[in-house]
């Protein structure tokens, strides 16, 4: 891989950084928060759930001005955006002021999600394709492991230590804006505007002509025309219905394992099991690096065991954990590390299966001419999902008292429906999702849709 590429695609996937960061970096922030503004539970789950709502905004919002301006100049602005967000938040005087930070936070996430992903494929030779596309993914992970680490490192900074672990998140942010700068337009992108010698020498240079240059415009005028006659079809008629349903509830399912609750409220859930706010920021650490650990190594196997199994194994692994934490917490009976061991097994089941399998899935599972449209809806179920989760959450707890046991009895009944819907998940995988290792697109579409 030439220079330019690899220039590109770490440019891109610093936006995937800033989504693990932006997201996850509340998590800390929260122990402090829930102090300094008095929270009640409701307030407390929107502050964490604005974001997402945003997110939900980003990811329908960006796809027009995507087309009319480039990805480049899009993902400045959702720099700009990430600075603002990170700054508004760690200068906020009310929560009114920081929940609308994070909304514009969440806007950015939402937009980056799509659009880099995206920009790094199209700009990929194929076969190079694969690794540089799974970039996006590892840099959100971590994203999510600096957060949790930066917050570990500035809990003792001072009493309002909170605003300085928002305001973290502006350098990475002021990095990503400035590699903008020297990133190449998307070839895709400059056929659709009729600039079609810069898309050629773009393909030149950024494969170094590795490729045959024509075929590949031809190809990309050919994606362009399925796309604009995708644009047409209705998903919920057949033949599409049933695989767009399996796209859905697969991207629901993901998040009824808890995964986003896990990550956002991690520091709150060990305090809550009882340990300090420094053994807690700790621990949640030690949760990212399982994350990011077990990511790679899903990564490294999964054209060879294959999506469906990877998921099976990794969903019956976390009904497992995910009941035992319940009952633990509910019975008394599991306590101390032994609850940390739960949740870090919790947390390698996820990654090795779900975390990485649901977005390979999500770009490979769909017919051609609706691939782009069936993607972002399982996306957009997925935000709509981990939102919901993350507001209720600690209302739930918030419901059955303000006591530590209480509030142990509230989150035990939390992570037992984690596990029901997992296994839920479970059974739904495993009836109605094919097997796609090994197969090329053609030979998915004949089996989905036939």
């Amino acid at each position: 891989m030439n220079k330019i590429l690899i220039r590109c695609t770490i440019a891109s996937a610093l936006g995937g950084l800033l989504f693990g960061y932006d997201t996850v970096i509340i998590n800390g922030a929260m122990l402090d928060l829930v102090k300094y503004f008095d929270l009640t539970p409701a307030i407390q789950g929107w502050t964490v759930s604005s974001a997402l709502v945003g997110c939900i905004l980003g990811t329908i919002l960006i796809g027009k001005p995507g087309d009319i301006f480039g990805a480049q100049r899009l993902l400045q602005l959702l720099a700009v955006l990430f600075f603002v967000s990170s700054v508004g938040c760690g200068l906020a005087p009310t929560i009114d002021a920081f929940i609308l930070f994070r909304f514009i936070g969440g806007l950015a996430i939402g937009g980056a999600s799509v659009l880099c992903p995206v920009y790094i494929s199209e700009i990929s030779p194929p076969k190079h394709r694969g690794l540089l596309a799974s970039t996006f993914q590892l840099a959100i992970v971590s994203g999510i492991l600096l957060s949790l680490i930066s917050n570990y490192l500035l809990l003792n900074v001072g009493e309002n230590n909170w605003r300085w672990m928002l305001f973290s998140g502006a350098l990475p942010a002021v990095a990503f804006f400035i590699m903008l700068f020297f990133i190449r337009k998307s070839p895709r992108w400059l056929v659709k505007k009729g600039r079609t010698d810069e898309a050629r020498k773009n393909i030149e240079e950024l494969s170094m002509h590795e490729i045959d240059t024509e075929q590949t415009l031809k190809e990309i005028e050919e994606s362009i025309n399925i796309e604009n006659a995708g644009k047409q079809v209705n998903l919920f008629k057949r033949p599409y219905r049933r695989i767009i349903l399996i796209g859905i509830f697969v991207a629901i399912f993901s998040q009824l394992t808890g995964i986003a609750v896990v990550f956002y409220y991690s520091a709150q859930i060990f305090s809550i099991a009882g340990f300090s706010s420094d053994t807690s920021m700790l621990q949640s650490v030690i949760l990212g690096v399982t994350n990011l650990i077990f990511t790679l190594l899903a990564m490294s196997v999964i054209d060879k065991v294959g999506r469906k199994k990877l998921l099976l194994v990794g969903l019956l692994g976390m009904v497992t954990v995910l009941g035992l934490f319940g009952y633990g917490l509910l019975s008394g009976n599991i306590g101390g590390l032994w609850l940390v061991a739960l949740l870090v097994a919790y947390i390698a089941f996820f990654a090795s299966s779900m975390g990485v399998v649901i977005w390979v899935l999500l770009s490979e599972m769909f017919p051609n001419i609706i691939r782009a449209r069936g993607a972002s809806l399982g996306s957009s179920a997925n935000w709509v999902v981990n939102a919901t989760l993350n507001f209720f959450f600690p209302v739930v707890i918030g419901f059955f008292g303000t006591t530590q046991e209480a509030r142990q009895t509230g989150m035990s009944f939390a992570f037992i429906f984690f596990s029901a819907f997992t296994f839920l998940g479970f059974l739904f995988v495993n009836k109605y999702l094919i097997e796609t290792k090994g197969k090329s697109l053609e030979q998915i579409e004949k089996e989905v849709l036939y």
